[in-house]
């Protein structure tokens, strides 16, 4: 049996809470993978799992080993990496994820500019605005935008941006003007459906600690964010989108931001990557030039009146991470 394989499989099992959605992922036959599994409680002579018809659970042996595993792995990862000599000099290759525009308009300039000073790193950027699994696809560091859950990984805040309701010039002179965001449910609306989206809309009530969540009921329901956005533009109707997506429409003069003093609290924007004691050079360099370049480039984005908008309610209670700051990440 292949042990290490075998300790994947379980902690993939347990990550997911089912045989049968971990053995899609895995893309390995699912009466492979329950053999798998038993022959590691075989060998250990325990049993790692309490199985249900509704649930699987961890047994106090099974708490106690998926630990062991993960230390295991790691330890595994960090020994292949110093025989490829990546932690004495940076070298190698490293593999980030971010989301499609995003990742076009702000990483590929970094990643470009990188590449240029570290001729022996080479590195594969995967775009995409599902949330890709970095341990199940082998990835690095990934650039999410929005609060992190609560994990074991390590996540780098570099800025937060702006979510703003916008609409065509053109539209909105055909439209009764919006007085608050209540005023939503009777114009035609563009609503974003995607698995990391609500069907409502977020706002803060201007002199309050209160946010409201508005039901949108769209005129147009689409799954891509620069959909909508091209929609807007053509005036079919009100969508809320990050900065970022909208920010050159803007600029141009296609779309004008409204409610805006009803605008909720701006997202982070962290980088994420596995916990691991030793980070491999080519890790520790492109942290130190990823992280300033990043936090210049979203920090540009936002106009000197927003960053108090950006920084209010300040009195909510802030999540924590393992690591805070670059200088504790790399040393």
């Amino acid at each position: 049996m292949d042990r290490l394989q075998a300790m994947s499989m379980f902690i993939k099992v347990v990550e997911v809470g089912s045989f049968s959605t971990a053995s899609k992922e895995l893309n390995v036959p699912l009466p492979t993978l329950s053999r798998k599994i038993a022959e590691l409680e075989n060998q250990l002579g325990v049993r790692l799992l309490h199985r249900t018809t509704r649930k699987l659970s961890l047994t106090d042996s099974g708490s106690a080993y998926i630990e062991s595993c993960k230390r295991i792995l790691e330890q595994v990862e960090e020994a292949e990496g110093r025989a490829k000599g990546e932690y004495l000099e940076p070298k190698g290759d490293l593999v980030i994820t971010a989301p499609i525009m995003f990742g076009r308009l702000h990483v590929l300039p970094i990643v470009i500019e990188f590449l240029s000073l570290y001729p022996n790193i080479n590195v594969q950027l995967l775009l995409s605005d599902r949330n890709v699994d970095l341990f199940e696809d082998d990835v690095d560091m990934a650039i999410r935008i929005g609060t992190l859950p609560d994990s074991t990984m390590i996540g780098t805040q570099v800025g937060t941006m702006r979510v703003v309701t916008c609409a065509s010039q053109q539209f909105l002179l055909k439209q009764p003007e919006l007085a608050s965001p209540y005023d939503l449910t009777q114009r035609s609306c563009i609503l974003l459906n995607t698995a990391k989206t609500t069907p409502h809309w977020r706002y803060n009530l201007p002199n309050s600690e209160s946010t409201v969540h508005i039901d949108i009921f769209p005129r147009l329901m689409v799954n891509d964010s620069d959909s909508a956005v091209k929609a807007a533009v053509k005036s079919v109707g009100i969508t809320q989108q990050l900065h970022y997506q909208v920010k050159r429409f803007i600029d141009n003069g296609d779309l004008k931001i409204i409610l805006n003093e009803f605008e909720p609290d701006a997202v982070p924007i962290h980088l994420l990557h596995k916990t691991r004691k030793y980070l491999p050079q080519k890790m520790k360099v492109f942290l130190e030039f990823i992280v300033p370049a990043l936090t210049n480039s979203i920090g540009e984005l936002s106009a000197a009146k927003w960053l108090v908008i950006g920084c209010r309610n300040t009195h909510k209670k802030d999540i924590s991470y393992p690591i805070n700051s670059l200088a504790e990440l790399i040393k």
